[in-house]
């Protein structure tokens, strides 16, 4: 059997449609990927807008897998099996790499102290976001770069254990001791992982100084989708609120700063929306913590990310 050479980066991307966001990333992405220390692999799940095409004739490594099997777990497990990167990099298709130092400077943590074996780096709001999809990205990811371990959970609560496979990189050997990333997890799937890896006793770092542009206007229905899912993982996942402390104290938080920083911004009409938005959030959270008791038909309705409720979702 041939000898695996392990290198020291594989940057790690799951795609679907994503040709919009790989023209805007395709320069950097070859560029790196022509390194020999660094790899880049794609796993599509069949895309129809040219994006496999356009991949390989750039010259990146694409697997491709059924989208009925996607999950947010399961599928970015095969890309780290497939891996040879000590560090292992992982991005959303619609991440924005500011430069080649996007990259480098994510992993530079894990580099200089092998206490730490998760790193997420900063997101800026893209070109012409709106206001809240703003105000989230400012309140997630300070200009300020911040470690933390288990010894923290007191002060950050929750937040001990945020992170965001948008843009973040973990240290090879900790992440396979743990297990890597749940098989079946509506969302989280970092979240998840980076408990456990907190939890082993390993520390967490947020590098302000390594950016990618990435923020989303969801809709006031849009966020109730999406905070539904986060009521279901946490409810399914309740050793994380249990150990790190309830996810509703961080969105409290969230809601006063974000009223301050509107009348800060003398954006007065945003005040109305902050509070549907927000109900909106909190509804639908405590929904998805209680899914068990709610019909299938309504949890598919009401989740962002349906597939999950389907047979192939649940791993059944």
């Amino acid at each position: 059997m041939e000898e695996i050479k392990i290198i020291k980066y594989s940057v790690l991307i799951p795609t679907l449609n994503a040709l919009q966001y790989l023209e805007k990333n395709i320069e950097i992405l070859k560029t790196i990927n022509s390194k020999d220390h660094t790899e880049v692999i794609i796993i599509d799940s069949e895309s129809t807008d040219n994006t496999v095409p356009f991949l390989e004739k750039n010259n990146i490594r694409v697997m491709k897998a059924l989208r009925k099997n996607f999950n947010h777990g399961s599928t970015r497990n095969i890309l780290a099996n497939e891996s040879r990167g000590s560090y292992l990099i992982f991005l959303t298709q619609d991440a924005i790499l500011t430069s080649e130092d996007s990259i480098y400077n994510l992993v530079e943590p894990m580099e200089t102290n092998e206490e730490i074996s998760v790193v997420y780096g900063r997101q800026l709001p893209v070109e012409g976001a709106k206001f809240p999809g703003e105000f989230a990205r400012d309140f997630n990811y300070p200009n300020y770069s911040q470690v933390k371990s288990l010894g923290d959970k007191d002060k950050y609560g929750i937040k001990t254990v945020f992170c965001s496979n948008s843009y973040a990189a973990y240290r090879r050997v900790d992440f396979l001791k743990v297990g890597g990333f749940p098989k079946h997890v509506i969302l989280a799937e970092d979240t998840y992982t980076t408990a456990k890896i907190v939890l082993s006793g390993k520390k967490v770092a947020y590098v302000a100084d390594a950016c990618v542009y990435h923020s989303h206007d969801y809709t006031i229905r849009e966020e109730f989708k999406r905070y539904f899912d986060i009521g279901v993982f946490y409810g399914r996942e309740s050793w994380i609120t249990e150990r790190f402390n309830q996810a509703e104290g961080e969105g409290l938080k969230f809601l006063i700063a974000n009223a301050k920083y509107i009348l800060k911004k003398g954006k007065y009409l945003y005040i109305l929306d902050l509070f549907l938005r927000n109900f909106a959030k909190l509804s639908a959270y405590r929904l998805g913590k209680m899914e068990k008791k709610l019909p299938h038909k309504l949890k598919f309705k009401m989740s962002m990310h349906n597939y999950y409720w389907s047979k192939e979702g649940m791993g059944e």
